[in-house]
């Protein structure tokens, strides 16, 4: 049990939390649905020309920056 309790040596040096990996994780997500939603309606339809485009804006534009940027206050404080 060598890693117990630690997180993965590439997500140190990264300075990745797990609230950045659901985050991440949301915007994938949001992307597949985009993606989902332009393929199942017609073409005139609401979901290929309001839903899908949204969720794609959401996830790329939206979800995946913040996941990538944002930190946690805790984990810069100084350790004792």
């Amino acid at each position: 049990m060598k890693n117990e309790g630690k997180k993965p040596e590439i997500f140190e040096r990264m300075g990745l939390t797990r609230k950045n990996l659901f985050i991440f994780a949301a915007g994938i997500i949001s992307i597949l649905l985009g993606y989902f939603s332009l393929a199942i309606g017609k073409t005139n339809d609401v979901w290929s020309l309001t839903i899908g485009p949204i969720l794609l804006v959401l996830g790329y534009v939206v979800l995946l920056p913040i996941a990538l940027a944002y930190k946690d206050k805790k984990s810069h404080l100084p350790q004792k």
